[in-house]
Formats: C-alpha cells, structure tokens, sequence
C-alpha cells in the first residue's frame, strides 16, 4: 500500500505539516490503518476511498495513537494528493461526522488546497480545564492576553484556545506528554491552542496535540478553522480573513489562511500551499 507524504500549509516551499495520505480503493481495517499512522509517525495519516462519484470520497483520520474526527493539515495534502490523481477541482469528502470538501489545483512543482470546515461553535472554557491547562505548561492567569477569553473551541473536532499576551511566553511552551495526554483526553480535546496576537488579523499559534502522541503540531488546520469562528462568536475585527503562522517555534514554519462569512456557525474556509516529501 502506497503512503504519499506530503506537507500542508508550507511557507515558501518550506515548513509545513507533513500527513500521510494514502489513497485506495477499499479501507484497510482499523488495526490496519491504526498500524500505518504509527509506522509514518505524522501527527496524522488521511485514508480516502472512492464513495460513489468522480468527485465523493470517504474519509478517515487516524494518529498514531488514535482516530481523529477531522484533520485539517492532512485534508489540505490530500486535496493535493486527489489533485495529482484524478485532476484539479472541488471533491466532497464524507468523514466519520460530517461532509466537507475540499478544493485542489496541482502543478509539477507544488499544489494549493482549500477546505471548507463543518460548522464552528464555541463557548467560554471551563474554569478547572482552564486551571489544568495552566499548570500544564507552567502558565499564571496574569500570563493570559483578557482581549482573548480562553474558550472551547470547535470546527470539526475539539481543541482548548489560550490566548498569551507575551511572544515569548508562546515560544517557551512546554510540558509533559503524558500529563498533556490525560488532560486532553479527560476533557475530549483534540488539541490545546496557544495563540499570540500580532495584529487585529495576524496571529503566532502553537498546537500541543498530546491527544494523538505528538508533542505539538507545525499546522493545525482544524484548530485554525475554530479559532476564527471563535473570533466571529466574539465579535473580533477580523475583517472575514485571517493569516496564521505556526510552527516557527520549532523550526517548521507554516502558513494558514482563514476566510470566512459573518453568518454564526458557517463553514470556514481553510488554505494553504503544499509540498511533496516522498511516497512510502
């Protein structure tokens, strides 16, 4: 079976998040596939088969140590990857929870995609995940930017938004795996999102995914989708776009736009460049 590795949201040719997408004409079983992401060790593996139509695909994403609902970085590779096999366009894409699509166009040198998310939500965070989360990484509430309240945020699956009002509290971000494995999963989180405003529409993100195994993630597609429907729920100046830069901190530099409709809840849309690694 055939593993493409390819990076999402890459930044001039650099960077990125790399996904494993592997492209088939049935599903392997679950062990199967639970043994692939492992083996590729990405934050997260993409399986697509055909679902009835050119253009319909299922989908399913798997970490190396769990199934995930929605992966933005590895839906952005495998519009890439559907790009290359069965040519540029828009391709609709049934997960284990919802319908997205995805829209891709590729050359011989790189390829573009854009997603459109399932629908946003999102709440004030709960006080004790809050608490918890701040001795996870050795932060104080005085470390917290107010402009940003701390939210539970949603498009697609579940992540944890903290807002720090120092950059450089953002680069120091650490903390154990195994205690950031147990708080996500006691509270069903996908990932825990650092954020920095750099202005009223840019801003500096890290992702702690300890959820799947991985210590933090260079791009978080799903993230950055709830995130702005968080920043629409709260009224932000977002101007219907914003630009995320992720991943600097650990040398992987990627590039996420965010587009968006007023209308609460509505899809977002969600690109960024690619770049082929290899194939497995």
């Amino acid at each position: 079976m055939t593993v493409q590795h390819i990076a999402a949201f890459s930044d001039a040719g650099q960077g990125g998040n790399p996904a494993g997408i592997v492209i088939s004409e049935q599903l392997p079983a679950d062990a199967e596939m639970r043994r692939i992401a492992a083996e590729v060790g990405y934050s997260e593996t993409a399986f697509a088969v055909p679902n009835g139509a050119p253009d319909q695909w299922r989908v399913r994403y798997f970490s190396p140590e769990s199934e995930v609902p929605f992966c933005g970085h590895a839906t952005i590779a495998l519009g890439a990857a559907l790009a290359a096999h069965s040519g540029d366009g828009r391709y609709r894409l049934t997960l284990n929870q919802a319908e997205i699509s995805v829209e891709a166009s590729a050359s011989a040198e790189s390829a573009r995609a854009a997603l459109q998310s399932p629908p946003t939500h999102s709440k004030p965070a709960n006080p004790e995940l809050v608490e918890a989360a701040l001795a996870l990484f050795g932060y104080s509430r005085e470390q917290l930017d107010p402009a940003l309240p701390p939210a539970e945020i949603h498009g697609g699956a579940d992540h944890l938004m903290l807002a720090l009002k120092d950059r450089a509290d953002l680069a120091a971000m650490s903390y154990d795996l195994d205690a950031g494995r147990t708080l996500m999963r006691e509270f069903g989180l996908v990932t825990i999102m650092l954020v920095h405003v750099r202005s009223k529409t840019a801003f500096d993100v890290r992702n702690a995914f300890a959820s799947g195994g991985v210590l933090e993630d260079p791009a978080t597609g799903a993230a950055a989708a709830a995130f702005a429907g968080y920043l629409r729920d709260l009224g932000w100046p977002h101007r219907n776009r914003i630009q995320i830069t992720q991943g600097e901190d650990m040398g992987a530099r990627s590039s996420i736009t965010a587009e968006f409709e007023d209308q609460p809840g509505s899809s977002i849309r969600v690109s960024g460049a690619t770049r082929m690694i290899a194939h497995s």
